[in-house]
Parts: structure tokens; sequence; C-alpha cells
């Protein structure tokens, strides 16, 4: 999820920098809106490197050119229309005042005006603008429109004075924030590991043996999972993409690299998800050289990889283990055989031979095949969605694990 943080000109702007960290760390993707008086107390670079993301500032730069201006005019439309949520934190009484009052007069104050995405505001001031009527009728004002506000924290202000003024905690703003998303922190106190990406098997310095896997269902997997509250591990094969801040990032080539860091981080794992495409065969002698043309043909020996997930049995003791299948013929069949073989809680199958579905495409059709024997056909959800229905599923199969034993007793 994308929220923009909109960094107004009060002293708590510094909090901000803090505040990112906390917000990526919940696997959000963090976007920042800086009025001129914020950056006359941080720097935007300060922004731009912790998130990636260019921070925007002024609707219309000096010195621009009027195409550049053009484009910064309706650039407000496409933050407004990509956004999650708006969160503003500090808040000054300026800006609330604006947002109160519809005035529309920079970029923050035209992007609220512009986006239908929940709006979070933690304001931060003087003691005396805070309760000032003025003040407290635009507070009104706002929550009658269905902003949520973070109501600031008393004690000892930059001003010198006491009272209620300072930002309020990041615990609070970040309670807000999933409040007015409405997402869940059912995974708190779980470990999830998760495998994502392809394998490459290395035939020589040059060429090797992959495949299509984008990694784009594991990585939703992990983005998931940490934002319902999870200690994350991410081991990828090679992809394009970036891993999501907050988590502990693996990145591997090959099979063997792979089980060596599912290996190392198994025992501190409740939750193991293995959407990973590991290669099924590598081959047996690695060039030292690449290997020229020559010969009319040329016949590779193949031997079969490490089969991770098949390995994982002898130490699984009660943690839940998903599988992916990922097929182009008789899938239940063959979901249904992995489910036995393998030592596996439930099986996400999938046929990648559907073009809204399985590689290279954000989407995905599923079934799943849990050890209970329920098998459940999903309709084509996007891959963040399906992350979410895994997870269900794994909580649904924790719990029911738990009554069975605790009636076992």
């Amino acid at each position: 999820m994308r929220i923009a943080l909109g960094v107004t000109g009060g002293v708590a702007a510094y909090k901000a920098a803090e505040l990112v960290r906390r917000l990526q760390q919940e696997a959000f993707d963090v976007e920042v809106l800086m009025t001129r008086g914020a950056e006359e107390f941080v720097r935007p670079l300060t922004f731009a490197a912790l998130t990636g993301h260019k921070v925007i500032g002024a609707m219309f730069a000096e010195g621009s050119s009027r195409q550049a201006n053009v484009e910064s005019a309706i650039e407000h439309i496409a933050v407004a229309q990509r956004i999650d949520l708006l969160l503003v934190a500090p808040a000054t009484a300026d800006v609330l005042a604006k947002f109160a009052a519809g005035i529309a007069d920079d970029f923050l104050t035209t992007l609220y005006l512009a986006t239908k995405a929940p709006v979070v505001v933690a304001p931060a001031m003087n003691v005396n603008m805070w309760e000032h009527r003025a003040t407290q009728e635009n507070v009104a004002r706002l929550r009658s429109r269905g902003v949520c506000v973070v109501a600031p924290d008393e004690g000892y202000l930059a001003c010198g004075m006491t009272g209620a003024g300072r930002l309020a905690g990041h615990d609070a703003i970040l309670q807000a924030v999933r409040e007015a998303l409405d997402l869940r922190r059912d995974l708190s106190g779980e470990t999830v590991l998760v495998t994502a990406g392809p394998t490459c098997e290395d035939i020589d310095p040059v060429r090797f043996l992959t495949n299509r896997s984008s990694g784009r269902m594991g990585y939703a997997v992990a983005e998931a999972a940490m934002s319902r509250g999870a200690e994350v591990v991410l081991v990828s094969g090679p992809t394009a993409l970036a891993p999501p801040p907050g988590l502990t990032f693996v990145p591997v080539r090959s099979a063997e690299q792979m089980r060596r860091a599912v290996n190392a981080h198994l025992d501190s794992a409740t939750i193991v998800i293995m959407a990973a495409a590991v290669a099924d065969y590598r081959p047996t002698l690695r060039h030292p050289h690449k290997v020229k043309r020559g010969a009319p043909s040329l016949t590779l020996e193949l031997e079969l990889s490490p089969d991770i997930l098949a390995e994982i049995g002898p130490r699984k003791e009660d943690r839940v283990v998903v599988g992916f299948a990922a097929e182009t013929e008789r899938l239940a069949d063959h979901a249904r055989r992995k489910l036995k073989a393998k030592p596996v809680d439930l099986v996400v199958a999938n046929d990648v031979s559907r073009c809204d579905a399985g590689f290279d495409v954000d989407t995905n059709v599923v079934t799943f095949f849990s050890r209970d024997g329920s098998e459940t056909e999903l309709p084509r959800l996007t891959k963040r969605e399906v992350a979410e229905r895994i997870l269900d599923e794994v909580l649904r199969l924790k719990s029911r694990t738990a009554h069975e034993r605790k009636n076992a007793r």
C-alpha cells in the first residue's frame, strides 16, 4: 500500500523521518510531500534517501519551463489516484485551517481536495494555538468530514510552554493509519519465512537454466505478512523487484543457496511459505569457461536439485508450511499429489499457462488444497489479494491445529 506523507512547517518535522521508517517496517510504500515551511526545518534530501522517491514540494518550481510547470500542476491528480492514504504529520494550525476551509494553494492542500483516499492528520503546535477556538472548530469540521485526527500529546513544548501540542507518538499515529485502512495485526508475534522468485543454475560463466518467475507472488506475501504484524524473512532468487523495507532480505541465486538460506532461518520461523520457483534440475557440471560454439549439437547432463520443501519435513514440528504448485495441466491431480507427498499444510495451485495468472502479471487465479481436506477455488485476484487470502487460510489452519491439540489433552 502507498501512503503520501505530508510534512508541514513545524519543529516536529524532524520526527517525520523516523515515522517514515516505522511506516516502511509495516510494508507501506511512502512518498513525502513537503510544504515550503517544512523545508526550513528538514532537507528534502533526507526523505528522498529514506523513501527512494523524489520529494514533492512546491506546486510550481521557480525558473522551471512552462512544460515542467504544466506537468507539476497535474501531478497532484496522479498522486491522488495512486495513494491508499494521505497522512499529514506534523500538521500545523495553518494546514488544518486550509483543509477545513477547502483552500488549495500548494501541492499538499490541493492533493487533500483531489484524493478520495482516507486522510489522517497528526497536529503539532503551541498549546495556545491548539486550544484556540478557531483551531478546535477546524478540527471538529475535519472530523465531521471523516478525517482522522490524532490528538497531540501533552508535555514540554519547543516554545518552552507545557501542555497539549506535542506530535502524538508514532505508535498512536500508526494505529490510526491501520484503523483508517482497516488493517489487521493478526500475525503479531509470528515469524514468516517466505521464498520468492526463480533460481538460476549455471552452465558456464555466461549461461544458466532458470524459469519465468517474477517473484511478485512471494513479494506480495511478504508485504502482506509484514502489514499484519509479522516479522518477515524473505529469501529471494534474482528478480527485478526491490525488497520491501523493514524485513530481513536474503538474496540468493541457485537452489543450493536457497536451501542453505532456508535452513539457516527455519528455526526462528513459525510460518513457512515457499513461493519460489526452484529449479527441479541443474547441470551436473559447471564449465569454468564459456562453452564455445562448435559441434552441431550439445548435450547437457542434468541432475536433480535439492527438494527444499521435502527437506523441511524432519524439522516441521508445529510450523504451518505452505507450498505452491505451478502447473500447466491436471492442476488438481498434481496439487493433491504434492499435498500428500510433501510436509505441507496447504498447497496453492495455479495454472501458469493462463495469460491472466501466474508469471509476469499482477493477477493470479489459484486453488487452495488444505491438509484438512478442504479445497477452495478463488476468482481472479491481484497477487496482494491472493497473499491476504493465503494468510487467512494459514491462520485458519493454525487455529484448527491448536483446537485439535487442546481436545487431545
